[in-house]
């Protein structure tokens, strides 16, 4: 049956640009790609169909495709990471910045990063458009498998966002999940919680309620060492 849109699917893809790796879900892949980030889980994805979790322009592919279909895709800027916006292009002070930056560093300022593209006198030009703004990007997708149970999509937005792995639970529209220890000093789940929160909402209508459980064991006693004779 073919997908549409408001499914959650299981997804493969690789993304380029002018023939170089930008993305995959693929750790080989990454590693040959030299872009292996040892703190991302690798691994299919499950997405939402339509709800925005890969570029619009493969979005919006998905839809019609078959489960265990492979295909490739070229999407626009405008459908990818956005059109190359010249006014996102901004002549800087050197005096906000601690130390003097170099050409094609990146940047924070004021809550935003970019990239130092030029420097003239005492003031740095600095690129606030996303990296990849203005490519047109190739997709390489596979799609493995429809996914229905919830619990399995719950899990898939959870790893979406946080790159961590959960337990869940659901019965009778309330879902329960199992929080790991450590968990409140991890900002990027921190960060996309109220998220993942509202993508549940929004994607899994049969989930009325949840709740998040914190489970906290008591420690080990460490054995006395018996004293030297």
């Amino acid at each position: 049956m073919p997908i549409e849109k408001g499914d959650f699917i299981k997804l493969h893809y690789t993304g380029e640009i002018d023939g170089n790796i930008f993305d995959t879900t693929d750790a080989e892949t990454a590693k040959n790609a030299g872009i292996h980030n040892e703190n991302a889980a690798y691994g299919p994805v499950i997405i939402h169909v339509g709800s925005g979790h890969v570029v619009a322009g493969l979005d919006e592919a998905l839809a019609g495709k078959e489960p265990g279909e492979e295909f490739e895709i070229d999407v626009s800027p405008e459908k990818a990471f956005g059109a190359h916006d010249e006014t996102l292009v901004e002549s800087v002070p050197v005096t906000k910045f601690k130390e003097n930056p170099e050409i094609g560093e990146r940047v924070q300022l004021e809550g935003r990063e970019g990239m130092v593209v030029n420097k003239i006198g005492r003031r740095v030009l600095v690129d606030f458009n996303h990296p990849l703004a203005g490519k047109t990007a190739h997709y390489k997708a596979n799609i493995l498998e429809k996914v229905d149970s919830v619990e399995e999509q719950v899990q898939g937005l959870i790893k979406l966002y946080s790159q961590r792995e959960m337990d869940v639970t659901y019965v009778d529209g309330v879902l329960s999940i199992t929080l790991p220890a450590g968990i409140q000093y991890d900002r990027r789940w921190l960060l996309w919680r109220g998220r993942i929160i509202s993508d549940i909402f929004a994607t899994i209508p049969p989930v009325q309620e949840i709740t998040l459980l914190e489970n906290f064991k008591r420690p080990e006693k460490k054995e006395e060492e018996s004293p030297s004779p």
